[in-house]
């Protein structure tokens, strides 16, 4: 790959790679063909890592012109939770780390009620709940989806290995810091003080 290749990409390839961001699941959904790269000799699908790239900075600048008070981070899924949180926490949002409560976003007579503008969710389908009730409510989503996911009711999607470890971990150290950069709290990426290792689910 040639060094001009190389400057494109918010972090060097490798650290996509080394990460597993790329690798896929064995099966394939339709809304995410324009997303994969190739599919291996044991039958993974491979996310394309310069599209996941792209997505995360337009889902940077996207989640920065929110109050960061109105947008719900989501992840039902073990892996997911503590990139999530640690995300969350990072940005001033709200995050919903574990089993969904069904009725946070619909039901205003509950303790955990919350009226976000926006909400990201770590996977499509195991996020369900959220979604759904995001979507009753008009709320744009956002959401890391793995190749095998069903897109449709997604505004934007960020095409990622949604189950691996250092996958999230790496996928939300890099929004982070480009939400932070888009919001102007960092000025400069070297700045950004936080490592993927503060983002990986402990085992």
């Amino acid at each position: 790959m040639s060094e001009t290749e190389n400057i494109e990409l918010l972090v060097p390839e490798d650290i996509y790679l080394t990460s597993g961001v790329h690798i896929g699941t064995q099966q394939k959904s339709a809304d995410m063909k324009d997303f994969i790269y190739k599919v291996r000799q044991d039958g993974l699908y491979v996310l394309d890592v310069k599209k996941t790239d792209e997505r995360i900075r337009a889902a940077a600048k996207f989640l920065a012109r929110f109050d960061p008070r109105r947008v719900l981070v989501v992840s039902a899924r073990q892996y997911g939770q503590r990139p999530a949180r640690t995300f969350s926490k990072a940005i001033g949002a709200p995050a919903f780390a574990g089993r969904f409560v069904p009725g946070t976003l619909t039901n205003p007579s509950m303790n955990g009620f919350i009226e976000p503008e926006v909400i990201m969710v770590t996977d499509p389908s195991a996020d369900k709940q959220a979604l759904n009730e995001a979507l009753n409510l008009g709320i744009p989503i956002v959401a890391m989806c793995d190749a095998n996911n069903e897109t449709r009711n997604v505004d934007l999607v960020i095409p990622t290995n949604n189950k691996g470890r250092r996958a999230l971990a790496c996928i939300y150290w890099i929004l982070t810091r480009e939400v932070l950069t888009a919001r102007g709290d960092i000025k400069d990426p070297a700045d950004y003080k936080l490592e993927i290792d503060d983002f990986e689910a402990r085992l």
